[in-house]
């Protein structure tokens, strides 16, 4: 890397401005430059962030932001906005405990509108900013960037219909990469990709730059001046295809190509001068830049320490075991196989639940949503109604929009639906908006569901086993990462409901523990042993219904310690504290978890330590209640 670079020079969007756009092209290798080496150490969103370089630079440079308001729908693709928003110096420490974050994060910078986390949420947010202003009269700029992915969500939908309304002017950038965090499906993304491939947008599109270059030719003025009594747009008139988004009264423009400075600044100079929203469809190539993740965006989309020469992930040198997805994934494609009635649901990341060996094998049995979790739960209950054992696959964070669907559309009528529920508990350097760890809140006051908590990769083997044998909803969580390296059964055990295995024996502390929460409880045990303190360790397994013949019997110990990778609040610990209550038991009682803060980015163990949740800060919570 050169000593001397454009992006040393550039700490705030306002430095942008003074560029030109050959200054800007370089500044783009720069950044890119920049994020490889970072996320080669650091892991992270890189292949979406490679994408967005371009028309993030421009976007800035025609912006006055903070005044103005530029949104990211799902900030894993605004790397380039941090390093030239004043975190340039603070990039290496991206993602890691106590660093900056992966996502844009309001108390870290005045550039970050809101903590984008979560897809489809970015134009409801920019609508309204862009209200606010109009009700206060002020003339700042909105500036919404999402992706085609998420656009397809039901919130994004929402929010179309409402901008075509209201008229405010506003622009929405739809980065269209034909990706998600796997390859984009539905009816919205191969009516983009005719857009990109007819024969007649390519003709249109050089009369139409023609245009544009004239700076007040045909089309800038149509943009310009199009108002919020327009009902029809210069782009019906240029290309013969319906744009949804010229029904709902959005200007859409052709697409651009958005790795070229010269027309994205020029397009979007007209779209932010228009007197109403307007939508530029720009094209881009996910990973653009870095050659391995050009090739497999999906792998590089949200990825683990590299090699930048090779793109191979960097692996340690003592084999891990198989992860609880990669299990879960086998465990699910085995009981297919004995039962045709079994179908798999996910929402836009088929690699990142397990089910990539079940789409191939069972096409027809496989249904991809796109990024509509709520869709999925409600095809699932229809499934159920019809009949079929619909295994629905999405992660804890994400499966929190799904409440609805899951309480009217499942549990009320006692449909058979398994819910498969990845990355629950902490999930590490994605931070707050990815943990997963308010599913167990959520699920518990459901009535009809049972939840399972297995807390080894065997455990879930069996757990999915006896969720498919069960009537109504039945809910299994799991975390992120590797297993424990335990033996997997030949043959599934089948368990008895609300019932929960005694690992450990003990007089004077009982320890009940919920999910890989075993682990830290063991070894807690095994320190406290050492002090002369004996303590019962206790696999729940079942967070709903409770072994409550469990919860009795410790009621002759001295204290009762619960032990949940959730928050408190809500959760299993305070229902084992109720049930306890009920007895009349007089044995004091600490509930262990999050506490009632949203949990910080960091490495999984950095944060169970952090929250007193390893082993040591178990075995101290015991020692300072006793």
């Amino acid at each position: 890397m050169s000593d001397l670079r454009i992006l040393d020079m550039v700490n705030t969007p306002a430095d942008l401005k003074a560029l030109t756009n050959e200054e800007l092209s370089i500044l783009a290798c720069e950044i890119r430059e920049d994020i490889v080496e970072t996320t080669a150490k650091t892991g992270g969103h890189m292949a979406s962030s490679l994408g967005t370089v371009e028309t993030i630079l421009v976007t800035h440079s025609l912006l006055n932001c903070p005044k103005d308001k530029f949104i990211f729908d799902v900030g894993h693709q605004a790397y380039a906005h941090k390093l030239v928003t004043g975190r340039r110096d603070a990039f290496e420490t991206l993602r890691q405990f106590g660093g900056i974050s992966g996502f844009p994060k309001p108390d870290e910078s005045p550039y970050d509108v809101h903590p984008s986390g979560h897809a489809s949420d970015s134009l409801s947010i920019a609508l309204g900013l862009a209200k606010a202003r109009d009700l206060r009269g002020g003339k700042e700029k909105v500036v919404a960037l999402i992706g085609d992915a998420s656009l397809s969500g039901g919130m994004a939908f929402e929010a179309l219909n409402e901008i075509g309304h209201e008229q405010t002017p506003m622009v929405i950038i739809l980065n269209d990469n034909a990706m998600s965090i796997s390859r984009n499906v539905g009816g919205l993304m191969k009516h983009l990709g005719r857009l990109r491939t007819s024969a007649q947008y390519r003709q249109a599109r050089d009369s139409i730059q023609a245009g544009l270059e004239e700076r007040g030719g045909f089309l800038g003025k149509a943009i310009v001046n199009f108002g919020r009594n327009a009902k029809e747009s210069m782009k019906q008139f240029a290309i013969p295809h319906t744009m949804i988004f010229e029904q709902l009264g959005i200007l859409c423009t052709t697409p651009v190509d958005g790795h070229n400075i010269k027309a994205l600044k020029e397009t979007l100079e007209v779209a932010l001068a228009a007197d109403g929203p307007v939508l530029v469809h720009v094209i881009t190539k996910k990973g653009a830049g870095y050659i391995p993740a050009e090739k497999n965006p999906e792998k590089f989309h949200g990825v683990s320490a590299f090699d930048i020469t090779t793109g191979e992930i960097i692996k340690p040198k003592i084999p891990k075991p198989a992860s609880y997805t990669q299990v879960f994934g086998q465990a699910l494609v085995k009981e297919a196989e004995a039962d045709k009635n079994i179908v798999a649901i996910t929402a836009a990341m088929k690699g990142g639940t397990g089910l990539n060996a079940f789409s191939q094998q069972f096409p027809d049995r496989f249904v991809d949503v796109g990024i509509s979790e709520e869709h999925a739960v409600g095809l699932a209950a229809g499934l159920a109604a019809g009949g079929k054992k619909p295994v629905v696959a999405i992660y804890s964070t994400f499966m929190q929009r799904t409440v609805d669907q899951m309480i009217v559309d499942v549990a009320l009528p006692k449909f058979n639906v398994v819910f498969a529920i990845d990355r629950a508990g902490v999930v590490g350097e994605d931070g707050p908006t990815h943990h997963g760890v308010f599913d167990l809140v959520f699920l518990r006051m459901i009535p009809h569901m049972k939840v399972l908590a297995p807390s080894n990769e065997a455990e879930l083997v069996s757990a999915l086993h006896t969720a498919l044998r069960l009537d109504g909803p039945v809910a299994l969580r799991y975390p992120r990462g590797v297993g424990e390296g335990v033996d997997l059964p030949r043959v599934p055990e089948t368990f008895e409901v609300g019932k929960s295995h005694e690992v450990r024996t003990g007089e004077d502390v009982a320890i009940l523990a919920f999910g890989r929460m075993l682990h830290g409880a063991l070894g807690a045990a095994d320190i406290l042993e050492k002090e002369g303190i004996s303590a019962r360790v206790v696999d729940m397994r079942w967070v709903k219904p409770l072994d409550i013949e469990a919860i009795k019997k410790t009621a002759s110990t001295k204290l009762v310690v619960t032990v949940e990778e959730g928050v408190i609040a809500g959760g299993v610990g305070e229902a084992v504290l109720s049930e306890l209550a009920k007895l009349g038991a007089q044995t004091k009682v600490i509930n262990l978890g999050f506490a009632d803060e949203f949990v910080p980015q960091g490495k999984v163990d950095e944060l169970l330590a952090h929250a007193g949740l390893d082993a040591q800060g178990i075995a101290a919570s015991i020692r300072k209640a006793l």
